[in-house]
């Protein structure tokens, strides 16, 4: 049974140009335009509320994993529903949030056994910054107060959050509200920019993080970092080895380790988490998007026993974690969450994903045989395509012409939904898509820049 809105598909056109603000969205555009309304999500497909079926082919801002209206999923909430739908974990518990952070303990890599819910996985890093500064402060170490991070990093859009990004785009306008961070490369453009192959960009890049290591690892409290790819900086892999050199330079000038893995985390660089590529435990994991399955909202920053024990001591001494949410561990989303996990091995969802990996990348191989096609790059399931007006002089188009945007807007006709990056086309699709519907991503991605780029 579908749920029946009281208001025609004119009328809610309507509502939504005169009162609701999109997210990253010049509401001039939007205004101008009609939007696409999603009613209902069917296994790897968005319906709109005129019945046309599009293939998710970013995972619902790179979230949902199993497919839409996933039964077990579904069930669990609902049950979960019946019994509780929200109680307070402040002087309270309750046994979902409590069996699913005894399932993350499990499943993180080595001693990350402490889990601190919130919402987002822009909170779950806010909570890793105040963790990480608190944690140097608890100990006597006043002067670690700054963070390290990389440019072209994502981590959300809260203060904090912010100011270890480095995205001018995004985050310029609000210097003035942010704390003073040190910036190092970022990998792929460094190669980029150096003229190195990736695959040999570690040494180079290593060096140059060491030496910031040195000159700042006394006032500096933690490097935080994307694992493996940049997602929202364009998706942009690191080279093989680098994460693994950063941990252990950390380690050496005793700088803690924050791995944001909102993004890349649950399956989508194809293990559970990208840091288990190179065998690394850092300090702090932030998870989100893909922690509920991508059904509700819900993030954990999990951290160390070293970190808890940090924060351990009688109260007059003030050493208590002074955070929460109100809806921190919301049992409906811990429910979901619980039910996702359980997908991941009856569906063998990590185990199925080299063959789609590798369609992927042949698809990609494809598309950078095209002449308006400047450059691809993949991780895993995340794979970015970058438009150029020349490939030969790998000339840019002007920003003014939004070429990935008219891009995306185009592959809608051919079925399917993708968003750009500027003029980077992203496909993050749902780990559940089957080969040929990969395949059809790549038809209708194809086709789209044809139409629009000739």
């Amino acid at each position: 049974m579908s749920f029946t809105y009281s208001a025609s598909r004119d009328e809610l056109v309507e509502y939504d140009k005169q009162h609701l603000w999109h997210p990253f969205t010049q509401m001039k555009e939007w205004t101008e335009g009609s939007p696409l309304l999603i009613a209902r999500g069917e296994g790897n497909c968005l319906v709109d509320v005129d019945g046309k079926r599009y293939l998710d082919g970013v995972s619902s801002l790179w979230a949902n994993v199993h497919g839409h209206g996933r039964t077990e999923i579904n069930e669990a909430i609902v049950s979960q529903l019946k019994d509780l739908a929200h109680s307070t974990l402040l002087g309270l518990s309750h046994p979902s949030a409590a069996l699913l952070a005894h399932r993350l303990a499990e499943l993180t890599p080595g001693d990350l056994r402490w889990a601190f819910y919130s919402e987002s996985g822009s909170t779950a890093v806010e909570i890793a910054i105040k963790m990480a500064f608190q944690y140097w402060q608890n100990l006597g170490r006043k002067e670690k107060t700054r963070f390290m991070s990389l440019r072209e990093g994502y981590h959300g859009d809260t203060i904090g959050a912010v100011s270890v990004g480095g995205i001018d785009l995004f985050h310029q306008v609000y210097g003035p509200l942010l704390f003073n961070g040190i910036k190092a490369p970022c990998p792929y453009r460094y190669c980029q920019e150096n003229d190195i192959p990736l695959e040999r960009g570690t040494e180079r890049l290593a060096a140059e993080i060491e030496a910031l290591m040195k000159a700042y690892a006394d006032e500096t409290a933690a490097f935080i970092l994307e694992p493996l790819v940049q997602g929202a900086g364009g998706i942009l892999p690191f080279p093989p080895g680098l994460l693994k050199r950063i941990e252990e330079l950390c380690r050496r000038h005793d700088v803690l380790l924050i791995a944001d893995e909102v993004a890349v985390g649950f399956g989508r660089t194809g293990t559970m988490f990208a840091c288990e590529q190179e065998s690394v435990v850092p300090d702090f994991m932030c998870l989100g998007k893909g922690i509920t399955g991508g059904y509700l909202p819900l993030a954990a920053t999990m951290t160390t026993q070293r970190i808890y024990d940090g924060f351990w001591g009688d109260y007059q001494e003030l050493k208590t974690f002074f955070h929460g949410h109100t809806y921190t561990g919301n049992p409906l989303a811990c429910a979901a969450a619980l039910a996702s996990l359980d997908l991941f091995q009856t569906d063998k969802t990590i185990e199925n994903l080299p063959p789609k990996i590798a369609r992927i990348e042949a698809g990609l191989d494809r598309l950078a045989e095209g002449e308006h096609v400047g450059d691809v790059r993949q991780r895993g399931m995340m794979a970015g395509v970058e438009l150029v007006l020349d490939r030969a002089g790998n000339t840019a188009y002007p920003v003014e012409e939004r070429i990935g945007h008219k891009v995306c807007m185009a592959v809608r006709e051919h079925g399917v939904i993708l968003r750009n990056l500027g003029d980077a086309i992203v496909l993050m699709p749902l780990l559940s898509l089957t080969i040929e519907e990969l395949d059809r991503i790549f038809d209708a991605l194809e086709n789209a820049i044809r139409d629009v780029c000739g």
